[in-house]
């Protein structure tokens, strides 16, 4: 009988300079070390227990760190699994494979299942180029890839309640619970890859700019996909967040209908009803329209008493999230069981995922900025480049390149600090105060400046000098008189 046994894989990532297939979009590749043992006796004690779901918690200290996975081959005897499932993908940094092939087969079925494990919880090509897909052209890229946020430092998370009709609607929500639920243990996981902040407001009358459509067939207003693009703009003035952040701002926005256009429900694009009631815009947010039972008229007094179901609410809001931060749905043949990160919203494995994806983006804006700067001195000859200025190019660079090696060598941790640094690093160089007078008064705005200056005093001495100069050639020409 087959014991149980152990796959490791990790993913370093390199430059490649042929790459080939889907890898040819960009000159970054990702390849896999993997390594096949024995499993030790705690961990056959803990693929023992009689739940996947215990083992998967019990495995947990056993795991290695970030970027690393663990696939445990399980004989097909083993009652651990549920009947039909050949694949749990768990929480944390491991998954459970059962092995259906004889002894002899065990080996290429093992590597088999790996790949599509690999493929599922790690870093693929397709990762990579949603990483540069502010590099790569728009028809070498899927239609999602530039739905996520770019990486930064920092993000605002602002949660608003529109109320556009406060005569009618006495709208209540415990925003802040639901966020300490709900947002906050999410925000807790990510806090190796950025800052977070969270604000939440109520704006009255604050009306969605667009003007829905009666459908008489439902009794019921209706907003098109066609007419979702116009909702935000109008929206997004009444906020003003992100005109006083220094950070990309997430705006979620909770939508009381008014009493004269409820219910109101969103159509997609094949004019079915969108389940959630609720669409998202790439790198901005989502909006999810909150419908309310209406008493007969002149039934019950206005304005009427609203409690929101805030846990529907976050739940949308947390998916929203999610796919905000590249943080998509896997897809899985069917003998693959994934399970729930739970109150957490991410689990360890899609963590890695992003912080891969973030430190080769995170590389690529360096050099994006450092290229720019580089540009930018060429064009200004007169430039005086003080030592921090140049000690903060160096740090980058060399920030970078320690990035890159540690990226190569597969560890996750040390590469996304470094990359991190390297970011600072360069922007602190680009916008550095004795440079930036230097970016809105080139040379050619001085010329722009002195010559209204100048040239008013310079018209008269020119015109007297011509002046001059016919009356030197005309003395020149009288004929001298003798007496």
């Amino acid at each position: 009988m087959l014991s149980a046994a152990a796959v490791e894989a990790s993913s370093p990532v390199h430059r490649d300079p042929h790459p080939h297939g889907a890898a040819a979009k960009t000159s970054v590749t990702s390849r896999y070390e993997t390594t096949y043992r024995s499993a030790t006796v705690t961990e056959q004690a803990a693929l023992a227990l009689a739940t996947v779901k215990e083992a998967d918690a019990a495995l947990l200290p056993l795991q290695d760190s970030l970027g690393a996975l663990t696939v445990y081959v399980i004989p097909e005897t083993s009652p651990l699994l549920p009947q039909g499932v050949g694949v749990y993908i768990g929480k944390h940094r491991s998954a459970v494979m059962r092995c259906t092939q004889g002894p002899g087969d065990v080996l290429a079925a093992v590597s088999a299942w790996v790949q599509q494990i690999v493929q599922a919880m790690s870093f693929t090509t397709d990762s990579i180029a949603t990483a540069l897909s502010d590099r790569v052209p728009m028809d070498q890229l899927g239609t999602d890839t530039r739905r996520p946020f770019k990486s930064s430092l920092g993000y605002e998370i602002t949660f608003s309640l529109l109320n556009p009709d406060p005569k009618s609607h006495n709208v209540h929500w415990d925003i802040e619970a639901a966020v300490n639920s709900y947002v906050q243990p999410f925000l807790d996981k990510l806090g190796s890859v950025a800052n977070f902040s969270v604000d939440s407001q109520i704006l009255y009358y604050a009306v969605l700019g667009v003007s829905p459509r009666f459908d008489k067939a439902s009794s019921s207003f209706i907003l098109s996909a066609l007419s979702l693009p116009h909702v935000i703009n109008p929206v997004e003035a009444r906020l003003g967040s992100s005109a006083t952040s220094l950070y990309p701002v997430l705006n979620f926005l909770l939508y009381v209908p008014e009493r004269v256009h409820s219910p109101l429900y969103i159509q997609d694009t094949d004019g079915a009803a969108v389940g959630t009631n609720a669409f998202h815009s790439p790198r901005w947010g989502g909006i999810m329209v909150y419908n309310i039972d209406h008493p007969v008229a002149d039934k019950a007094p206005l304005p009427l008493w609203v409690d929101v179901d805030m846990v529907r609410v976050m739940e949308v809001f947390l998916a929203q999230l999610r796919l905000l931060f590249g943080i998509s749905q896997v897809s899985l043949p069917e003998e693959f069981l994934l399970e729930s990160p739970g109150n957490d919203g991410l689990t360890d494995w899609e963590l890695d995922r992003l912080l891969w994806t973030r430190t080769v983006e995170n590389i690529a804006t360096v050099s994006t900025t450092l290229t720019s700067l580089a540009q930018l001195l060429d064009k200004i000859g007169n430039i005086v480049i003080k030592d921090d200025v140049a000690s903060e190019v160096y740090h980058a660079v060399a920030s970078a390149q320690t990035a890159m090696l540690e990226l190569a060598s597969g560890h996750l941790g040390s590469a996304f600090q470094a990359s991190k640094e390297a970011v600072t690093s360069s922007e602190r160089a680009f916008f550095d105060p004795s440079l930036l007078h230097l970016l809105y008064f080139p040379d050619d705005q001085k010329f722009a400046i002195y010559i209204p200056l100048f040239l008013p005093m310079a018209v008269p001495i020119l015109l007297s000098l011509v002046k001059i100069l016919r009356e030197a050639k005309q003395s020149k020409k009288e004929p001298t008189k003798t007496d």
